[in-house]
């Protein structure tokens, strides 16, 4: 049975030796040249305003939230948009539903987000 998944392991095991050899040779063989406006953080060419220890605004969540949400509908929603009449013949209306419950859930999400104003870009 495990001699079966040789192969795989075979191919991840080259992949995370390749990867750290390339990290590694970078690191060796670059040009190491640091001064202090490489060191510097970069913040869209401006200066840096503040520490990095302040709070982020909750409205940075929330656009990551509705980011995951409508990226979350797309993927699921599409190909069953696509595949419907193949799966309600044979699934039934239980595949009508149970898409109904994921939206249902999904817009609570929404509903949430505009609650909390993520919809208002100041």
């Amino acid at each position: 049975m495990i001699q079966q998944y040789i192969p795989v392991f075979m191919v991840i095991a080259f992949a995370v030796i390749f990867a750290i050899m390339v990290v590694l040779s970078s690191k060796l063989l670059g040009p190491q040249r640091p001064t202090p406006e490489k060191l510097s953080t970069y913040e869209s060419g401006m200066k840096p305003v503040g520490t990095t220890h302040e709070r982020v605004s909750v409205k940075y969540y929330l656009v990551a939230m509705l980011f995951i949400i409508f990226d979350l509908e797309v993927i699921f929603i599409y190909p069953w948009a696509v595949h419907f009449k193949i799966l309600f013949s044979e699934l039934g209306t239980s595949v009508f539903f149970s898409m109904l419950i994921f939206l249902i859930v999904l817009e609570l999400g929404y509903l949430y987000v505009y609650k909390k104003g993520g919809f208002k870009w100041d």
